[in-house]
């Protein structure tokens, strides 16, 4: 099976069979089958493209119910840290984060199940992100929580004075004083 369990309850990693030959390489980057396999039954509606620079940091975000998304993201250009904090409510593992590098030469994807405050960082001099959804953007419904607040001790892995933010994300608010999630 290709996938790894982290020590989150249903975050996994994806680490597809790659094909190499003097040609190049061939992968399944999603198999609903092999997915449906592994417990993971959702369905992916919409799929997202970024083109970013290094020391990029988009996050950390989420969409509050009816417009929760699970998301199954990877690097398909570049290097990324790509970081995400359990905000579900009755979950043992409520506030703890997980990161991982995701890159185009290791081809690891990262399913994020519903409940989840997502970001990451671009850690090579470009790096385009893509990334499946299982429900629509709400811009209404979207929340999210701040990238450096202390009390999630997240190892961004890159010099901080390096860090390009957005407006919006430079704004958010600490963990426990976001808006909450719910457990629907």
């Amino acid at each position: 099976m290709p996938f790894i369990e982290t020590n989150i309850p249903d975050l996994k990693i994806f680490e597809p069979k790659i094909w190499r030959d003097d040609r190049g390489y061939f992968y399944e980057s999603y198999n609903k089958q092999t997915f449906e396999d592994a417990g993971i039954t959702n369905n992916f509606v919409q799929d997202n493209q970024a083109l970013s620079t290094f020391g990029v940091l988009r996050g950390l975000h989420y969409q509050l119910p009816p417009y929760t998304q699970a998301k199954l993201v990877r690097a398909v250009q570049g290097e990324i840290l790509d970081v995400v904090v359990d905000i579900r409510e009755d979950s043992p593992t409520y506030g703890k984060s997980f990161s991982i590098r995701l890159s185009a030469a290791n081809k690891k994807q990262l399913f994020v199940p519903r409940g989840f405050a997502h970001g990451y960082v671009v850690l090579s001099d470009t790096a385009i992100f893509a990334y499946k959804c299982d429900n629509l953007y709400k811009k209404s419904h979207d929340a999210g929580i701040l990238f450096s607040d202390p009390q999630l001790d997240i190892e961004w892995e890159i010099d901080m004075e390096k860090v390009i933010l957005s407006e919006k994300d430079k704004l958010q608010p600490k963990f426990g004083e976001h808006r909450a999630y719910g457990n629907k």
